[in-house]
């Protein structure tokens, strides 16, 4: 898969079938409209392309900013696995927001030999997403390409969608969230030094970096989770939170993987969420927390043994 940074930058002299928008979570809905889009390239002997917008086009136009499923590195490594033949980024910025619908139109049918587009009953496009399906059907004459739309019935058919999953996250839901999605949610960063407090209470800890901000992380508590580095595969069980047990301010994000003892700072870790355990609690001394954390412990290897080592 081919991945181009701005649309401008995107030149196809092969006739191309096209779907775009944000895809955040790349989810069971999503994939629904990425398989017609594969489809029917493959019918029609058409390139096929998906262009997405980065940043989030809300967190540009509106002041209620929002969280993303994925990483823009996430959603490239997600997408170079569905069979496409290129992927176009394009920077979602104050001056794209602005471009007008014929204008836009014009640029997909002239850089990318746009012969089919692909998108749902209620897109909407262009400068203050001013037109609609039927406007974009009228383009669709003056500049000979075909318009597939996903009727309002097959929306209603997957009832799924980023913002539901958002939700589920925000609620540690991840069983409802990972559904949804048809994978694992996931986090990527980099293993930092921390206070030890865990190796002090015998739960030594990976504590975990996530560069990007804009990054959703589930709400505060104890997770069971898998762990990859460097081909490796480890379960282990994560608190997300403040440590209040000891009166900590900063919120941290820490792995304690079972049966290892390795350094793994500076390294990469992917961590996938596999089921919320509890939700971060006081406690009146360590030796109290030590006692749970064997409880939370003995919860996730029962829920390993039962659903993965089968």
């Amino acid at each position: 898969m081919k991945v181009t940074r701005g649309l401008k930058n995107a030149v196809s002299s092969h006739p191309s079938i096209l779907t775009l928008g944000t895809f955040d979570g790349i989810h069971q809905g999503h994939r629904t409209i990425i398989s017609k889009l594969t489809s029917e390239s493959k019918k029609y002997d058409l390139k096929s392309i998906i262009l997405t917008f980065f940043p989030h086009p809300r967190n540009i136009v509106s002041s209620k900013k929002i969280k993303s499923i994925n990483t823009i590195d996430e959603k490239i490594q997600i997408f170079s696995e569905l069979d496409l033949d290129e992927l176009i980024i394009q920077n979602f910025n104050k001056s794209f927001s602005e471009m007008g619908a014929e204008e836009f139109i014009k640029l997909l049918v002239n850089n990318l030999n746009l012969k089919k587009i692909i998108v749902g009953y209620n897109h909407r496009f262009g400068k203050n997403r001013s037109a609609d399906i039927n406007v974009l059907k009228d383009f669709s004459l003056k500049y000979d390409f075909e318009v597939i739309e996903i009727k309002a019935f097959e929306f209603e058919k997957i009832k799924i969608s980023s913002t539901k999953i958002r939700s589920a996250i925000n609620d540690g839901n991840i069983d409802v969230c990972n559904n949804y999605l048809g994978y694992n949610f996931n986090i990527n960063g980099i293993v930092v030094k921390g206070k030890s407090i865990g190796k002090s209470i015998g739960f030594p800890t990976a504590n975990i970096n996530i560069a990007e901000e804009y990054k959703i992380i589930p709400k505060n508590g104890v997770y069971l989770v898998r762990c990859f580095f460097e081909k490796n595969k480890f379960y282990g069980m994560m608190n997300i939170g403040y440590n209040p047990t000891f009166g900590a301010n900063e919120k941290t994000i820490e792995v304690n993987i079972f049966d290892f003892n390795r350094d793994l700072y500076n390294k990469k870790i992917r961590i996938e969420f596999l089921k919320f355990i509890r939700d971060e609690i006081k406690f009146d001394d360590a030796e109290e927390l030590q006692n749970q954390l064997i409880k939370d412990r003995e919860n996730c290897i029962k829920h390993i043994n039962s659903t993965y080592n089968n």
